[in-house]
């Protein structure tokens, strides 16, 4: 039998000399190629960094961080979702919205740490936070008061601003929901039913604030319903209760985040055509709102603005050392497709007879 191969130890870590050695160059030229300094010419710099990829050099981050005297990380948390991180990845807006942050931070050299929407002081503060996030917080949220009482700049909605510290980005919700009931009125509906989600949090108190007023200034009465839980199951049982009346709704607004396509199939399995009976937006950013018959409008809250305006606040404070509040609003964008246009050729057509799919 052939003798056993005795096991490899870890491959030693390759250094800057190392690399100034194969290259035929000094470390400090090796050093400031890798980092975009100094004076020398497109060749040299070129060798080096080829040198230092062939030989699978990398640069001590840690040596790094602590000679800038920050870690480069920034706290994540969804305050409307309690539970283990990631929990909010399975909707697509806070997925897109997480995505969308990760890329911007990492554009600036910082790295997002995914935080319990529940967690205390004692479970981050360990951490070299330089700084934190968090999305769509619930009222009085423990994590914000928190974070901020720990003088750690934050980025969240505007339920801060103008405190120090505090940094917000937000979509102007009154604006988005009047452009949705405005649609909706003009093509005819009267009975227009909101589906709001079952939390309690800024954006959906003043969605369903501006529905009462919007319906008050029109004489109609506000239908509202709100859901039990999240997920597309909640929202697709609120959405049958709202139809199950008896007077149905003439048009639905569907705030709550579901599937465009297991909504739409709610609505027929009540009985009604779309668009010839009832009209119906969705608060949405999926595709598949394009693809369904009829293609199903949406509104977008546009995450990915949301994320990199905010990230943008942020990096500015932190490389500015400046405490003063920032902010800003960010438009939505509201799709109309064939499911909100009253004059459709056919309740089941995506074709519409004024243009097609346009963008208000």
């Amino acid at each position: 039998m052939s003798a056993a191969r005795p096991a490899e130890g870890p491959l030693p870590r390759v250094r800057l000399v190392d690399v100034a050695r194969e290259s035929g160059l000094s470390k400090t030229t090796v050093s400031a190629a890798l980092n975009g300094t100094g004076r020398m010419s497109e060749e040299v710099r070129r060798r080096a960094r080829e040198t230092a990829r062939r030989l699978g050099y990398r640069p001590n981050a840690t040596a790094r961080l602590l000679r800038a005297g920050h870690a480069r990380l920034i706290g994540y948390a969804v305050g409307e979702f309690a539970g283990e991180p990631g929990t909010y990845l399975t909707s697509p807006y806070f997925a897109r919205l997480t995505s969308a942050t990760t890329a911007a931070a990492l554009e600036h050299g910082y790295a997002l740490v995914l935080l319990p929407s529940r967690c205390g002081p004692e479970e981050w503060a360990d951490l070299p936070l330089d700084a934190a996030i968090v999305a769509d917080p619930v009222d009085r949220d423990p994590l914000v008061e928190d974070f901020l009482a720990a003088r750690i700049p934050l980025f969240t909605d505007r339920s801060v601003e103008g405190r120090p510290g505090a940094h917000w980005v937000d979509v102007d919700t009154e604006g988005a929901v009047r452009e949705v009931l405005d649609h909706l009125y003009a093509q005819g509906a009267r009975r227009i039913a909101l589906v709001l989600p079952g939390t309690v949090i800024r954006f959906h108190r003043a969605a369903a604030d501006t529905h009462r007023r919007w319906c008050d200034e029109r004489g109609l009465t506000a239908r509202q319903a709100r859901t039990d839980g999240a997920g597309d199951g909640p929202v697709i049982t609120a959405v049958e209760a709202v139809l199950s009346g008896p007077e149905p709704p003439d048009a639905l607004f569907v705030l709550a985040e579901a599937g465009p396509p297991l909504v739409l199939e709610a609505v027929r399995r009540a009985g009604l055509a779309v668009p010839g009976q009832l009209l119906l937006v969705c608060a949405s950013e999926e595709s598949s709102a394009e693809h369904t018959r009829p293609a199903v409008s949406t509104l977008s809250l546009q995450p990915a603005a949301v994320a990199e305006k905010g990230i943008e606040l942020l990096i500015a404070a932190l490389e500015s050392g400046s405490r003063e509040s920032t902010g800003a609003l960010v438009p939505t964008r509201l799709e109309i497709r064939a499911s909100s246009l009253r004059h459709s050729r056919c309740p089941y057509d995506n074709t519409v007879d004024l243009g097609g799919p346009g963008t208000v």
